[in-house]
């Protein structure tokens, strides 16, 4: 293939892409330090937003599948970034905790993901922003 196609820079599923892999190497870069993925760390806001959800209560708030969850979950507990207990009602079910070393870098991580936001949204007007918000929002 020596040519692209003309309108593939016009194309709607390019451009997401494009912009994804933007926004998401560039959050990559700030988590590295601390040892997460950005998969991990929506989970831990996930967490710290609501504690003591449980894996399917978790993955319907944030729209990921269960073996998606799942895998990180068990990495997450794994490197002491959140606490697996057993329900107290029913012991099949494990709820969720962020640990207490996820509870010292709330701030910080709140931080990065907000700066990471600032960054990424700095040529656009306060209207441009609340407008792409909600475009991207009704695709999903």
């Amino acid at each position: 293939m020596t040519k692209l196609p003309e309108d593939l820079p016009d194309c709607t599923v390019f451009l997401l892409g494009k912009a994804y892999q933007k926004a998401h190497g560039d959050f990559q870069k700030r988590l590295k330090p601390y040892g997460l993925t950005n998969m991990q760390h929506l989970v831990l806001e996930g967490l710290w937003y609501q504690e003591g959800v449980t894996a399917a209560e978790l993955g319907k708030c944030l729209i990921l599948d269960k073996a998606t969850l799942s895998g990180v979950l068990d990495r997450m507990a794994e490197a002491g970034w959140i606490i697996k207990k057993q329900d107290s009602e029913d012991l099949r079910v494990q709820r969720l905790y962020p640990s207490p070393k996820a509870n010292e870098m709330k701030d910080k991580l709140i931080g990065e993901r907000k700066s990471a936001n600032e960054e990424l949204l700095a040529s656009f007007t306060l209207e441009e922003q609340v407008l792409l918000k909600r475009l991207l929002r009704d695709i999903l």
